[in-house]
């Protein structure tokens, strides 16, 4: 029982790490808090069904993302780069009017049922670990993320746009009058944050049914994800993920009737004890 605790929490927290990576990127480059984020993860997902049918689950895995990127590149022109020096009150309303429009959009296109994506017949099975059966397509979850998660590392360590990206976070202005192109970098940022909400989306659909809702708890969860690792800290992000993870997972084992709150606690105790989350704001 233990050990299918923690593999959950991994699980869940490989999901949180792709999803509110985005978020956390976003913030770090735009300051802007997305409240659509949480909605961009659930049309992504309501996409890879449509996707599912036409070119089989890995094509959607692929396509999905991708679509989203783009439809992120015109979010960050139209939306976010307008919002970056407004007051805190218009970016809300902004980004919650954006999560309203693409709730409804998904109304109208695939109806208020529950849809549910199969899982690719090669991870049907199960396989053991640590003498306790788990589901092949679990596992894949959890290598996703961390794929996911190592790449983006890589990319923002080691790539010269890596290096753009870290340099507009600290210092946007003195960024600009080195030459680069501030807006390019942040809508490609912005652009990925979104793909990577519609990877969560994703892989995420054949573990659970797709419902016009399902972007709140994501949303919530993201949310206190990015708190605790510090506001738009993309290390702080992963930590606090997998952490996170682990006591949703233990939580609905040990403590259902506080599983709900558990989240807010976590993030209580470590915003006591660390103002300014895990890693600061250093992206």
């Amino acid at each position: 029982m233990l050990t299918i605790s923690i593999f959950n929490g991994l699980v869940y927290g490989a999901l949180l790490m792709v999803a509110a990576s985005g978020l956390a990127m976003i913030y770090g480059l735009r300051r802007v808090v997305n409240f659509a984020h949480g909605a961009l993860y659930m049309l992504g997902a309501y996409l890879g069904y449509s996707l599912a049918e036409l070119t089989g689950f890995w094509g959607a895995l692929l396509l999905s993302p991708l679509i989203m990127a783009l439809l992120g590149v015109a979010l960050d022109r139209f939306v976010f780069r307008p919002l970056q020096d407004r007051d805190p009150l218009s970016v809300l309303l902004v980004t919650f009017g954006l999560l309203l429009i693409i709730e409804d959009f998904v109304h109208a296109v695939w109806g208020r049922g529950n849809l549910s994506v199969e899982v690719p017949a090669l991870l049907e099975n199960s396989v053991e670990l640590f003498g306790a059966p788990v589901p092949l397509y679990r596992v894949l979850v959890v290598a996703l993320g961390a794929t996911a998660m190592l790449g983006l590392w890589a990319w923002i360590r080691f790539s010269r746009l890596g290096l753009f990206v870290r340099a507009l976070s600290t210092d946007p202005l003195t960024t600009a009058m080195q030459g680069v192109n501030t807006d390019r970098v942040s809508a490609a940022v912005v652009g990925l944050g979104t793909g990577l909400a519609a990877l969560a989306g994703v892989a995420a659909s054949p573990m659970l049914s797709l419902v016009p809702s399902m972007g709140s708890d994501i949303l919530v969860d993201s949310f206190v994800v990015v708190v605790i690792g510090g506001l738009g800290s993309l290390g702080g992000a992963f930590v606090a993920a997998l952490l996170l993870g682990q006591v949703q997972s233990f939580g609905i084992l040990y403590l259902p009737s506080l599983s709900a709150v558990l989240p807010f606690l976590l993030m209580i105790a470590i915003l006591l004890w660390r103002p300014a989350g895990l890693s600061g704001n250093r992206l």
